[in-house]
C-alpha cells in the first residue's frame, strides 16, 4: 500500500506539472476562439472585447489558471466555447470509445506478440526466424497513417468492412447482440492498424527477453534434466522474463493511446482524437486542455498499473524504468 500510495502521489504531481505547462503553452499560442471575429467587418472590436471579458479571457494568467483548476476539481474542465457547454460531459462521451479501441488493440497486440516472440526465440538462427525478422522490419517501416489508408481503401473497394465510424446508421434501434456485432465490425480496421504498428516492437522485446533467459545457467540445467522444450519456454522462461515485459507493457499503453488519437481521426472513430482536432482548429483551448489532461491521466493510470504489476512480480524492484 505504501508503494502504491507513493506511485500515485508521483502520478498526481506529474499531472499537476502537465496541467501547468499545458496551460502556459495554450496561453502562448497566437489568437483565441474570438480572433477570427476581428476579421469580420460587421463585428466591432468592442464586441469582441466584450465577449472575451464575458468568458474571462482578459483576466491575468494566474487568475485564469486558478479558475481552471477549480473547474477541474468540479469535473467541468473549463467551458468549451465551440460546443457552448462544459468540457467534462464532452470528455465523458469520448473517453469510453478511446478506451475500447486502445484496450482491444493492447490486448490483441500482446496476445500475438508473446507466442510469436517465444517461437522466434526458440528458433533463433533458423530460416523461419530470419523471415519473421524481415517481415516485421518491413511492417515497422510502414507509417500507421499509410496502413490506415490502405485498409480504408480496401474496405471501400470490397465492402467487407465498414470504412469508418463506430456504429452503422440506425444501429441504436437494433438488438443488443446486433449492436455488439456491429461495433466489433467497426473495430476491425482501427484495431488492425494499431496492432500492426505496435506488434514488431513488442515481438522483438519478447524475443530478446526470452532469448536472454534461454542462455542463463538455470535454463541449461533445466534442459539437462530433460524438461520438454515448450514446457520450459512457457512455464519457466516466460515467467523469468516478465520484468522487462511488464515495463514494456506501460510503454505500449502510452504508445497505443497516442497512436489511437491519430487513427481515430482517420477512420472517424468517435473518441478523443477527432474532438482534439476540432478543438485545435476552433482554438477552443479549454477543450484542448481537457483532452490533454484526459490523455495524460489515462497514460499515468496505465503506467501505474504496470508499476504495481512489476512490484507484484518483483517486490525488490522500486519502479518501472
Amino acid at each position: 500500500m505504501k508503494y502504491a500510495a507513493r506511485r500515485l502521489l508521483h502520478g498526481l504531481l506529474l499531472l499537476g506539472g502537465v496541467s501547468l505547462l499545458s496551460f502556459l503553452f495554450a496561453d502562448l499560442a497566437p489568437g483565441d476562439f474570438f480572433s477570427e471575429m476581428r476579421l469580420d467587418p460587421g463585428v466591432t472590436s468592442g464586441t469582441v472585447d466584450a465577449l472575451r471579458a464575458r468568458h474571462g479571457l482578459d483576466r491575468p494568467l494566474p487568475v485564469r489558471y486558478a479558475a481552471w483548476l477549480g473547474s477541474m476539481a468540479r469535473g467541468e474542465f473549463g467551458y468549451s466555447l465551440a460546443y457552448n457547454s462544459a468540457v467534462g460531459p464532452l470528455l465523458r462521451q469520448r473517453i469510453p470509445p478511446t478506451l475500447l479501441l486502445t484496450g482491444t488493440a493492447t490486448l490483441l497486440a500482446w496476445l500475438l506478440a508473446i507466442p510469436l516472440g517465444i517461437w522466434n526465440a526458440a528458433r533463433r538462427g533458423a530460416w523461419s526466424d530470419s523471415i519473421m525478422k524481415v517481415l516485421l522490419s518491413v511492417l515497422l517501416s510502414i507509417p500507421e497513417i499509410l496502413l490506415a489508408v490502405i485498409f480504408l481503401v480496401m474496405a471501400v473497394e470490397t465492402g467487407w468492412l465498414p470504412a469508418g465510424g463506430m456504429h452503422a446508421p440506425g444501429a441504436e434501434a437494433r438488438a443488443a447482440a446486433d449492436r455488439f456485432g456491429d461495433t466489433l465490425r467497426h473495430l476491425v480496421i482501427p484495431v488492425a492498424v494499431l496492432v500492426l504498428g505496435m506488434l514488431p516492437v513488442l515481438q522483438r522485446h519478447v524475443r530478446s527477453a526470452v532469448a536472454d533467459c534461454m542462455d542463463s545457467p538455470y535454463a541449461l540445467a533445466a534442459r539437462a534434466h530433460g524438461i520438454p522444450r515448450w514446457r520450459l519456454l512457457f512455464r519457466h522462461l516466460l515467467p523469468a522474463a516478465l520484468n522487462p515485459l511488464i515495463s514494456l507493457f506501460g510503454f505500449s499503453l502510452g504508445s497505443l493511446l497516442s497512436a489511437s488519437l491519430l487513427v481515430e481521426v482517420l477512420v472517424g472513430w468517435p473518441g478523443l482524437g477527432p474532438l482534439f482536432l476540432e478543438a485545435i482548429m476552433a482554438r477552443d483551448f479549454a477543450l484542448v486542455l481537457g483532452v490533454v489532461m484526459s490523455s495524460t491521466a489515462l497514460l499515468i493510470a496505465g503506467n501505474l498499473i504496470a508499476d504495481l504489476l512489476l512490484y507484484r512480480a518483483d517486490p525488490d524492484r522500486k519502479s518501472v524504468v
